[in-house]
């Protein structure tokens, strides 16, 4: 940044200088997010939701209530089902009535649905990783603590 750019910014408005910078984040946010969703539609032939479907499964490890399904990857019931429905019908994960209470339904990944998302993500962490090559150790050191002070702040 140039001196003349830092000068002008400390000029600017705090408040006006937070939604600059959150506005900013939602760019960077959604630039990436539609990068993936390109790669996973051309190279996988599949969704970002469904991504992150079957990624959140796969890093439970074990069958998974769909409430809790819906609640880690912040959607409701109904989304969640939706996709879930099609990853099924596709062999990618099974649903599991849960004995002692018929509302109660868990889900997880088949073996198909496990070997095609880690050929997923093995492609994703690298379109991820071509996005954010400018980024040194102390880069994204920075960033996380940043947006962990954001996330403090959020919380209080």
């Amino acid at each position: 940044m140039s001196a003349k750019e830092n000068s002008a910014d400390n000029q600017t408005p705090l408040p006006r200088r937070r939604l600059r910078t959150w506005l900013r984040l939602l760019r960077v946010t959604r630039s990436t997010e539609n990068q993936l969703r390109e790669f996973l539609r051309v190279t996988h032939d599949t969704t970002l939701p469904r991504f992150d479907v079957m990624a959140a499964l796969y890093r439970e490890d074990a069958p998974m209530k769909m409430s809790d399904l819906s609640k880690m990857l912040l959607v409701s019931n109904g989304n969640a089902s939706t996709i879930v429905n099609r990853l099924e019908k596709d062999g990618l994960v099974a649903r599991t009535p849960v004995a002692k209470d018929r509302r109660v339904v868990n889900v997880e990944l088949t073996p198909l649905g496990r070997t095609q998302f880690e050929e997923q993500a093995k492609g994703h962490e690298t379109v991820v990783d071509d996005i954010f090559s400018t980024l040194d150790h102390d880069d994204l050191d920075l960033i996380r603590d940043l947006l962990r002070r954001a996330e403090a702040g959020e919380q209080a």
